[in-house]
């Protein structure tokens, strides 16, 4: 499909800050919910969500801002830590049991890690890649992100690399699998 690169065509920070309210909300539905069940479900698929999204960032929207962007390497490296601080917190809250007070702990670190990286997100480097990079492009990197975000893992893997080429070349089999066990296991994603 080639995009015209219109105005009001959603692009790729669009689909990136409806990423946001989605994990943001997720998080919200785990601590209001009671049931352990229900909590757990919810958490996978936050987890899935938010390992997707990370994923898509780091493949294309991070090459994109070290590219385009005045600081891009400065806003990229704070990026990837905070990506790494949420994977850690990611697997600890998927190895939690969601009945006890340790998953809510480790939900509260990861609801304030996820709301720090929004808000430089969105209100620093959001604005800036509008401002840098050509509307046409911004279409074509979310419909990239689109895709990644398909084949992407749906588990956190911290030890892995934060990086684009990692993700292209091994990022597709690690999701495989991870869906696969998914599957194996009725974890919801």
């Amino acid at each position: 499909m080639t995009s015209t690169g219109d105005a009001t065509e959603p692009d790729v920070i669009d689909v990136l800050i409806a990423d946001h309210r989605e994990a943001q909300d997720l998080a919200n539905q785990i601590s209001a919910t009671a049931g352990a069940d229900e909590r757990r479900d919810l958490a996978d698929q936050l987890i899935a969500e938010l390992v997707r999204h990370s994923v898509a960032e780091e493949m294309y929207v991070y090459p994109a801002m070290r590219d385009h962007l005045p600081d891009g390497d400065q806003a990229v490296e704070h990026d990837i830590q905070e990506h790494q601080e949420l994977e850690k917190l990611m697997k600890q809250l998927e190895g939690a049991d969601a009945g006890t007070t340790e998953f809510e702990d480790i939900l509260r670190n990861l609801q304030q890690v996820l709301v720090d990286h929004v808000q430089d997100e969105e209100t620093e480097q959001f604005p800036q890649l509008r401002a840098h990079i050509p509307a046409a492009e911004l279409v074509q990197l979310k419909e990239k992100v689109e895709l990644a975000k398909k084949i992407a893992p749906t588990r956190p893997h911290p030890s892995a690399p934060n990086a684009e080429l990692f993700h292209k070349l091994v990022g597709p089999g690690v999701g495989l699998v991870d869906r696969l066990r998914d599957r194996l296991t009725n974890r919801s994603t």
